[in-house]
């Protein structure tokens, strides 16, 4: 694989001269929608998916604590603080119209800590699908006996996934590591197979094993005494809905990305709307690590026992009080009246 020179390449908002007032115009409303949709991001996503985030975390460091560990609450606490990284440094986007002012050795460490946390994510909920699946199909023992060690098939994971990202950090580019350029999480002067290797590990391969899984769940007849498929999927409606999720927010950046590669490929920097939809992108996908928390917060059974119980908590306390109040302003009245 050959260096590339990338110092060419650079954002359209901030190297092409405009003229006409249409021009001007674009710019404006374009980073006007950018800096929009970056405030209603830290303002509702953010917080949303932290506190969904820590209380999962509660949950299931309170119930391995307790002796109540199951293989799907780990690798689901696994994905929890793969998205909890995302949250972080999606950060990087407060300065939004405008960008980060880094060394490329430093944004090439960002990339690296993002990549990490993204390929993390999407390969341990891939582990979790096939141990939802195994469920219905147990005669594949060897898999079984694996998926039955969450332990090591998480180390499995860190560990692809570590090269993954160390990798990624390779194409970004190795020259001018001193120069200070602007910084996104996916370096607009990585060299062209930066995304590609991106596109086919982060999205293809692990959506094919996606579609995978779901085909053998629909397609293949269980084992005798396993659960209906009906019922198997109102068991885990988290993990469902956290893949429709998953599948349609990375579609719409992988395809961005690998627009991106293609202007590169033709050594075009494209135009301030390309720009703009690039940076929708990555909100997006910054959006479904707070969703996807919200979703096993809210729909995965032992997160969501711990929900209603403290709410159920909330209600009996504040109706305690109300019980209290009325005697105590009943005995008042009655004082004032003699």
């Amino acid at each position: 694989m050959t260096s590339h020179n990338m110092t060419w390449i650079s954002y359209p908002s901030k190297s092409q001269v405009f003229t006409s007032p249409e021009e001007i115009e674009a710019v404006i409303a374009s980073q006007n929608i950018i800096s929009r949709l970056m405030h209603c991001y830290i303002a509702f996503f953010v917080p949303t998916g932290l506190i969904a985030g820590t209380c999962i975390l509660i949950i299931f460091i309170r119930n391995h604590l307790q002796n109540r560990r199951a293989s799907l609450d780990l690798l689901l606490l696994h994905f929890t603080i793969s998205n909890i990284i995302m949250i972080f440094l999606s950060f990087t986007v407060i300065a939004r119209p405008d960008y980060l002012t880094a060394t490329h050795l430093a944004c090439s460490v960002l990339s690296f800590l993002f990549n990490f946390g993204y390929f993390n994510s999407h390969y341990v909920f891939i582990l979790t699908l096939l141990t939802l699946l195994l469920e219905r199909f147990p005669p594949w023992t060897a898999l079984c006996k694996a998926t039955q060690k969450p332990i090591l098939c998480i180390g499995l994971v860190l560990t692809c996934t570590f090269c993954l990202s160390l990798t990624e950090a390779l194409l970004v580019g190795t020259d001018n590591y001193q120069l200070e350029a602007d910084c996104q999480l996916d370096p607009l002067f990585a060299w062209p197979e930066y995304e590609i290797v991106k596109f086919a590990f982060g999205f293809g391969i692990p959506t094919l094993l996606q579609i995978l899984c779901f085909t053998v769940l629909w397609a293949k007849e269980a084992a005798a005494g396993a659960p209906a498929l009906q019922q198997h999927i109102r068991t885990y409606p988290a993990v469902y809905a956290i893949s429709v999720t998953i599948f349609i927010c990375r579609l719409f950046y992988n395809v961005m990305i690998l627009f991106r590669t293609t202007l590169k490929l033709q050594r075009s920097i494209g135009t301030t709307k390309n720009e703009l939809v690039m940076n929708i992108a990555e909100i997006v996908l910054f959006c479904e690590s707070c969703a996807s928390l919200v979703v096993v917060l809210c729909f995965h059974k032992p997160c969501k026992d711990e929900v209603l119980q403290v709410i159920q908590k909330c209600r009996r306390k504040n109706h305690a009080n109300n019980h209290l109040e009325i005697p105590e302003t009943a005995t008042a009245h009655q004082s004032g009246s003699q």
